[in-house]
């Protein structure tokens, strides 16, 4: 029989920058298909801590209305419906982000997110 030791709940995760400048507090941090939010500054090579639970507010690209629920991704500059890049040749996946926490209009520049963990 395999078995396992609990090591933590998983609401935030230990990261390591891996840049040379620090990584500002609230900064999303992509990372193996996922996204976290830096809890607080990362000093370069340093471990910090990144949120992979909970509902934040991030900027929205994504120029339609989204709405509550639907699954959103993020484009490296803020939270979209897309995927994807929409290139036809080997177009860029997106880190899911999470869903909707709340409705957003298209002209809406903000949307709240809960984040997929």
């Amino acid at each position: 029989m395999t078995k396992a030791a609990f090591w933590q709940r998983g609401e935030t995760l230990d990261y390591t920058n891996p840049g040379t400048s620090t990584i500002e507090a609230n900064t999303v941090i992509s990372f193996g298909g996922h996204i976290g939010i830096a809890g607080t500054d990362i000093l370069p090579g340093e471990v910090g801590t990144l949120h992979v639970t909970g509902v934040f507010e991030m900027p929205k690209t994504a120029t339609t209305a989204i709405e509550m629920g639907a699954s959103v991704y993020f484009d490296g500059t803020g939270i979209t419906t897309a995927a994807n890049d929409g290139a036809t040749s080997n177009p860029t996946a997106y880190p899911l982000a999470g869903y909707a926490a709340q409705a957003a209009a298209a002209g809406d520049t903000a949307i709240l997110v809960k984040l997929a963990g």
